[in-house]
């Protein structure tokens, strides 16, 4: 009773198929998969952007490399 069969998940998709129809079913899944298609460009376009050296990545003062990280934010008056 937890789990469901392949009957019902087939009656869930006839039901939704009903409800929304097919032609709109199928715009959905192109707009999905124009979606994760500009996802993934847009991921390749930010790997390619940065220098592939590692320059920028880290700022130098007098030769000494500055790291760190922000622990709390304060406001200067």
């Amino acid at each position: 009773m937890g789990t469901f069969s392949i009957w019902h998940w087939l009656i869930v998709l006839v039901i939704v198929m009903l409800v929304f129809g097919t032609k709109k079913l199928r715009n959905m899944g192109a707009d999905l998969g124009g979606a994760v298609r500009g996802f993934k460009e847009g991921m390749k376009e930010g790997t390619s952007d940065k220098p592939a050296d590692g320059a920028g990545t880290t700022q130098k003062a007098d030769g000494n490399v500055i790291e760190g990280e922000i622990k709390e934010k304060s406001r200067s008056s």
